[in-house]
């Protein structure tokens, strides 16, 4: 099966014997230019996410639209890898090609587990995307107050 695939598939055993064969995968690119801690990331692997970091991948390898594996997993709700990925040296302020930070995304998916573990993890709250919106402007846009609150400035 391709390397890819098995990061897909969520094979860590496989996954780090190919990274044990070839250590240069752990920075290569799918076809859709995806490098593999934020495919393990997008898809909600913790083990294959894991032993990517193990292997030596950067922390804050960045995907076609400059999304880190933090700033992925941080609107898709998976907690415990972003724990991982920060406890790894993730940049928790880092701004993809919308100038969106993982705090802005997980405010504006509503994951407010996420949103907690940023901020108690010193995520920078003024941070503003292109548009010039914080995540306590994407909060109000959503109509929830709760988050509004955590993230107000």
């Amino acid at each position: 099966m391709e390397f890819f695939e098995l990061i897909r598939t969520g094979n860590a055993g496989q996954v780090k014997q190919r990274l044990e064969e070839d250590p240069s995968l752990a920075e290569k690119r799918d076809e859709k230019g995806f490098p593999p801690l934020v495919l393990a990331g997008y898809n909600g692997n913790y083990e294959v996410t894991k032993t990517i970091l193990n292997s030596g991948a950067s922390v804050d390898a960045r995907d076609v639209a400059d999304n880190t594996a933090l700033i992925g997993v941080s609107f898709k709700g998976y907690k415990d890898i972003a724990e991982l990925l920060i406890v790894n040296g993730a940049n928790i302020n880092a701004k993809n090609s919308q100038g969106a930070t993982a705090l802005i995304y997980a405010t504006m998916f509503e994951q407010e587990e996420i949103v907690k573990l940023l901020l108690d993890r010193g995520a920078d709250r003024t941070l503003e995307d292109m548009k010039g919106s914080t995540a306590y402007h994407h909060a109000r846009m959503k109509g929830n107050e709760k988050l509004a609150e955590m993230v107000k400035i």
